[in-house]
């Protein structure tokens, strides 16, 4: 598992067409005391059918499916968290040391790249935005960062994160999005242009767009591309009056995304990680048929699955897996399901990628970025990239 993840399904990603929200796109918007604007994309209802969706597709399919999304209700955030303390599981700790030593000179980086500096920092999947802090505090001594977006399927995470970054940077708006990555990147809030900028901010425009924890892992390498080009077209480049910039033009604003991968190594260690010795993470994959079982109307015997982590070493990534111990069916109310399982039958729940530079640059220019910047953690566990919109 990875930091929360703010989407739902395995399908890929479509992003609309910018444009200006509409009363049916926008659910509802909430407007706080404080300079915290809450833009909501995603109502209730349509989360409890997305989870529908995502359970009768998975668990009719052959092999048995459940995406890693439903992992977060409250009980699962609280597993997460254990998880994330425990010795094995060592990226948390990985890129909370890279941030603590390098976001000084991330943000340098970014003034030397982006011409007037970051204006708006968009952070994908914000949970608590806990690590995120140090980037806002370094891109707020800068003098020159207006606005954090925080972005997450979950509108309470978002309110606190809010409230965090605003307590601790007064001056800054805050404009949250409750979304999902397959619908919603394109609703995100346009870059601003050096026209709207004015000289007392010495017309800085530039966006940065932080995708931290290792959740690029949990997408496949085509859902991957389709995330990344539907950020990219959002937050890129474009020429005067046109979407995209093209050859001889002089595109604007500038954008830059902050990736976290989680890098290859011994096979053992990465199962460990997804297996710890105290069964935190056993807990935190058998919460997913609670959720099923509360949102549903469920009846799985959380005692007859066992908790699996494997390497599969063709596609560089762990697995996480419920395993049936015995032959059993589940009935689910709330869709008329009744689903069988074998002996030894297992449900993937998670994949986790594992990545080295060379294909982290190659999923960045399939998709239009280009790596400018590496920096890994001195055991050289995890990275963070600083890639550059093309």
């Amino acid at each position: 598992m990875t930091s929360r993840t703010p989407m739902s399904g395995a399908d890929t990603v479509r992003s609309p067409a910018a444009r200006t929200p509409t009363p049916a796109d926008v659910a509802a918007m909430v407007k706080a005391r404080g300079g915290i604007t809450i833009e909501r994309h995603l109502t209730d209802a349509q989360r409890a059918a997305a989870l529908a969706a995502d359970v009768r597709r998975g668990l009719t399919a052959v092999p048995k499916e459940l995406p890693p999304t439903w992992f977060y209700d409250a009980a699962g955030s609280m597993l997460f968290g254990k998880i994330t303390e425990l010795p094995e599981y060592y990226q948390t700790r990985a890129e909370r040391a890279i941030l603590s030593e390098r976001a000084p000179e991330v943000v340098a980086e970014l003034a030397a790249v982006l011409a007037g500096g970051v204006d708006t920092f968009i952070e994908l999947g914000s949970g608590i935005s806990d690590k995120t802090r140090l980037l806002l505090a370094a891109l707020a001594g800068t003098g020159r960062l207006r606005r954090f977006i925080p972005f997450d399927v979950d509108a309470e995470a978002l309110g606190r994160a809010g409230v965090a970054a605003r307590a601790a940077h007064p001056g800054l708006a805050v404009h949250a999005v409750v979304g999902d990555f397959r619908q919603h990147l394109g609703l995100l809030p346009a870059p601003r242009t050096s026209q709207q900028a004015t000289a007392g901010d010495r017309a800085a425009t530039g966006t940065l767009v932080a995708f931290l924890g290792g959740t690029i892992g949990n997408l496949r390498p085509p859902e991957r591309t389709e995330l990344l080009s539907a950020l990219r077209d959002r937050v890129g480049p474009r020429e005067q009056g046109g979407p995209r910039s093209g050859p001889g033009e002089h595109p604007e604003p500038g954008a830059a995304l902050l990736l976290g991968t989680d890098l290859l190594k011994d096979p053992a260690r990465l199962v460990a990680a997804y297996d710890d010795s105290a069964g935190v993470t056993a807990a935190f994959n058998r919460n997913l048929l609670t959720v099923l079982n509360r949102e549903l109307g469920g009846d799985f015997d959380l005692r007859g699955f066992a908790h699996v982590a494997a390497w599969d070493p063709e596609n560089r990534w762990i697995e996480m897996r419920l395993r049936s111990v015995r032959p059993q069916k589940a009935y689910l109310a709330a869709l008329d399901l009744t689903v069988s399982f074998e002996e030894g039958e297992e449900v993937r729940t998670e994949i986790s990628a594992k990545f080295d530079r060379p294909a982290v640059e190659r999923d960045l220019a399939a998709a239009g970025w280009r790596l400018h910047r590496w920096w890994t953690d001195p055991n050289e566990d995890f990275a963070l990239s600083l890639a550059l919109a093309l």
